[in-house]
């Protein structure tokens, strides 16, 4: 329930986010409440070439339908010193026809050691090692947001 005004017991609705872990093949998924209190992993999105993006365009053009959504986070791979690298080059460009195709805000997170922080997650939770790959872009997706969110509560 989303309601206006001040004082106790009044709640407002931000609405949700979605984050987005971009890789060279997949895309991994989370998603949080209209509240921004909790997030959970949705799906990854996986492609076989590189370039061919356009089916990743429309899923999560239907998942921002489908959920809702009022923002994007992008997980920004910089290179451990904080400089931009290839993968960067590409996640900004990603991010740039993001803006363009749906015309949504996309803020951009740090995602340094997000995929390792994600394996560690998995491991304490008892995922199979052998299963991590099945896993791991989800979860650093909403690791990504997890962090944003924690960033930006008070926006």
């Amino acid at each position: 329930m989303s309601t206006s005004g001040t004082g106790p017991g009044v709640t407002e609705e931000k609405g949700r986010v979605l984050g987005l872990d971009y890789g060279s093949r997949t895309v991994g998924v989370a998603v949080c409440d209209p509240m921004r209190l909790s997030v959970r992993e949705l799906e990854i999105i996986r492609r076989k070439e590189e370039t061919h993006l356009r089916a990743t365009y429309r899923r999560i053009e239907e998942l921002i339908g489908e959920y809702s959504v009022r923002e994007l986070v992008l997980g920004l791979p910089l290179n451990m010193d904080g400089s931009m690298g290839e993968r960067a080059e590409k996640t900004l460009s990603f991010r740039d026809e993001l803006l363009r195709r749906l015309h949504v805000e996309v803020h951009l997170m740090d995602e340094r050691l997000t995929t390792v922080e994600a394996e560690e997650a998995m491991a304490m939770s008892g995922v199979r090692r052998k299963d991590y790959k099945k896993k791991v872009d989800a979860v650093a997706a909403a690791i990504i947001l997890q962090d944003w969110l924690e960033q930006h509560g008070d926006d």
